[in-house]
């Protein structure tokens, strides 16, 4: 069977266009009363009259991959129908046909899959892209071919019907925020009395239910000290962190653990200015646990009281005007920034875009600075104009230095509440995939959700945004989300938590085979969080899989418990952290931990890391559990032995193999070696003799030894 090409270029036009009509239409006043026409076939249930081989089943016409396809026997007719799972009005049918075309085919629409009626005829086709407006209400759709244009059979690289949800009254956008976000404005009484109320129930609350945000409207606070515990979020309401000023502290501390920070996760501080008490804020924290858009008029610690230990964290489009003190972290990323001058390093300290940043000197001092950061877009934010609530979309800038925010008015766009499925505690999936279906983001209210089915994010430049670190939990087996090869999409502000029955990933941006090109508006997953244990059992293939071209991944932490509930080396099987098989994909912070196997897996072509940092699975029962072939271990970082470019700034492995410390690990990263696989600042540590490594990457570096816990290091790879 011909192909237009053996290696097709990355779908553009016809994906681009249709996403800009959703796009536009979702912008027409009226909120929900306008549903913006989404891709509804994508991934859905598919079936064929035939198909040629099993290399064209019917399901790669609906894989959003335009390097598949579905292809007939070469006889007529044949047809190929797709089950959009419950009724939708639709709008737009998209064929895109492979050379071997139907010059005489119809669309056809069905309720029940028995009765059809005709949308579309036609006598003359001529193939390639073909777009054809339709009206009707139908769960089953097909094309029903009866005259081929050429000697082979019907062949499709990609199906697919736009429309909206068409099951119940449309879902109204806005509303409340519900009762676990707090909103204080100055004249707010007791605001500190309800600051502390919660610290005293989160501060210790590792792995329970409750969710917290609080967001401070514009204006002078005096005198106030927010302690933040476990899945607390504390953010300002302006469009500019000074526009809400605490003169006070925001504070992270561990007098809970023993003055131990090391377990301080899932928090955040966003969009405030700080006018500290005694001159320096005090933020101990560990992973999950990101400072954003936050203007500290004077120094900021990372270390506890006492200065016991702290094991990494992320700042964000900051600036503070005094010291940061590093202290007793053992691993930093900073990223569009500024600063008035760093205090220490332990192991792992990176920089992109940082002015004030110390200057690369890895491994004495450890310093790894960027001048600038490649690609970075900041996170959504909640905020008021006036008296109603939106949601700033900050636009994407390149090589970026310093915050987005201190010269006037950040750039991006806000988008009103009206526009938002405000999901609230109890709400099903069916409810949250409608309101999708129906064309509005999503904003998670805090709380934990159990999903029965995947989310789907099908439309251009969706966003879903979790206040509280909201927190899905799938129940079946299924993926958490998915997210449809489109532009634009927002993924922030939440954690995902394996369920007990085994997932095959918990989140997917981009389907297998994804081939859009979104240089111009990459999708961006901003502190989501994965974990899989810890607050009971749970179980997953693996936790985060990027498909999607271009995608940026900054800042998550993509867990494998190592305490907590549910866990245990087979107890919380997950064999793979971060798998990425899309093509320039750029990752900004990212953490990833003791998985069974390969943390991270990279095959993609041209991607991109500016910090890692890893801890290889405490929990292994010896060295044949980790066996990989005849290697000692499975890398925590390996980048595919096909992949011709890639590169990777400050990335840390250490391993800690308590249950059994003579365990061996041939090296922390794994790559070909190539003139386009580089690697720059990277080490290795063995925390306490508790395992060892024999090299830093592939077989280049020196062993760890001893137990002393000092790190290996590979300045330059290869």
């Amino acid at each position: 069977m011909p192909r237009l090409s053996d290696h097709p270029p990355r779908l553009t036009a016809t994906v681009l266009t249709t996403a800009l009509i959703a796009a536009l239409l979702a912008l027409l006043p009226g909120g929900a009363a306008q549903a913006a026409p989404v891709l509804l076939s994508q991934g859905r249930p598919v079936t064929a009259s035939s198909q040629e081989n099993a290399g064209t089943p019917a399901s790669a016409a609906v894989d959003g991959d335009n390097a598949t396809r579905w292809s007939s026997q070469f006889a007529d007719p044949q047809w190929i129908q797709v089950d959009l799972g419950a009724p939708a009005q639709l709008s737009q049918v998209v064929l895109r046909w492979e050379t071997a075309y139907a010059r005489a085919y119809r669309i056809e629409l069905s309720t029940d899959g028995a009765a059809w009626s005709t949308a579309y005829s036609t006598t003359t086709g001529t193939g390639a892209v073909a777009t054809h407006d339709v009206t009707g209400t139908a769960r089953y759709v097909r094309v029903y071919g009866t005259q081929r244009a050429t000697q082979w059979g019907y062949s499709l690289y990609e199906f697919q019907v736009f429309g909206t949800s068409g099951s119940g009254p449309a879902l109204p956008g806005g509303g409340d925020l519900g009762p676990n976000v707090i909103v204080f404005d100055p004249s707010t009484p007791n605001i500190q009395g309800r600051l502390d109320e919660v610290f005293r129930q989160q501060e210790s609350a590792q792995f329970g239910a409750g969710r917290y945000q609080f967001l401070f409207k514009p204006g002078t606070y005096n005198g106030l000290n927010a302690q933040i515990g476990f899945y607390t979020s504390v953010s300002g309401l302006g469009l500019s962190p000074d526009d809400t000023t605490i003169n006070g502290d925001v504070t992270v501390d561990a007098g809970w653990f023993g003055g131990n920070a090391t377990q301080n996760f899932w928090r955040s501080a966003e969009n405030l200015a700080l006018n500290p008490v005694n001159g320096t804020d005090r933020w101990a924290v560990s992973q999950a646990a990101p400072f954003r858009r936050m203007h500290v008029k004077g120094g900021l610690n990372l270390a506890p009281d006492g200065f016991g230990w702290a094991s990494g964290g992320y700042i964000a489009d900051s600036k503070i005007d005094g010291q940061v003190g590093n202290y007793s972290q053992q691993q930093w990323y900073t990223r569009d920034s500024s600063i008035g001058s760093w205090g220490n390093g332990v192991w792992n300290q990176v920089f992109s875009g940082v002015q004030g940043a110390p200057a690369q000197s890895f491994p004495n001092p450890p310093y790894t600075t960027l001048d600038t950061t490649p690609v970075s877009r900041e996170k959504p934010f909640l905020h008021l104009d006036g008296s109603e609530y939106k949601v700033f979309v900050p636009a994407k800038r390149e090589n970026a230095r310093g915050t987005s925010w201190g010269n006037g008015a950040p750039q991006g766009a806000s988008l009103p509440l009206s526009r938002f499925y405000v999901v609230k505690p109890g709400t099903t999936a069916a409810t949250m995939n409608q309101a999708l279906t129906q064309g509005l983001n999503l904003l998670f209210t805090p709380g934990v959700y159990h999903l029965d089915q995947t989310l789907r994010v099908n439309r251009a430049d969706t966003v879903v945004l979790g206040l509280g670190l909201a927190t899905l939990v799938p129940d079946n087996g299924v993926t958490a989300m998915k997210v449809a090869d489109v532009d634009g999409v927002r993924l922030a502000g939440f954690l995902i938590d394996a369920g007990p029955v085994a997932s095959p990933s918990l989140l997917e941006v981009g389907p297998v085979g994804a081939a859009t090109d979104h240089a111009a508006n990459p999708t961006t997953v901003q502190d989501v969080f994965i974990r899989v244990g810890g607050a009971g059992p749970g179980r997953a293939d693996v936790g985060m899989v990027v498909n999607s071209h271009d995608t940026i991944v900054d800042h998550t932490w993509i867990w494998r418990a190592d305490h907590g509930d549910g866990v245990g080396w087979e107890t919380n099987r997950a064999d793979y952290g971060f798998r990425v098989n899309g093509d320039d994909v750029l990752a900004t912070g990212l953490f990833v931990e003791h998985f069974n196997k390969y943390d991270v897996q990279w095959n993609g072509e041209r991607g991109r890391t500016v910090f890692y940092q890893n801890e290889k699975a405490y929990d292994a029962p010896d060295q044949a559990a980790i066996q990989n072939g005849s290697t000692k271990g499975y890398a925590a970082y390996k980048v595919a032995d096909s992949v011709t470019v890639h590169e990777g700034w400050g990335l840390g492995s250490y391993c800690y193999y308590n249950v059994d410390p003579t365990i061996r690990q041939d090296h922390g990263f794994q790559a070909p070696v190539k003139p386009g696989v580089k690697f720059h600042d990277l080490l290795v540590v063995s925390l306490g003799g508790k395992g060892q490594y024999e090299h830093v990457v592939n077989t280049t570096g020196a062993p760890t030894s001893g137990t002393s816990t000092t790190p290996s290091t590979v300045v330059s790879f290869p």
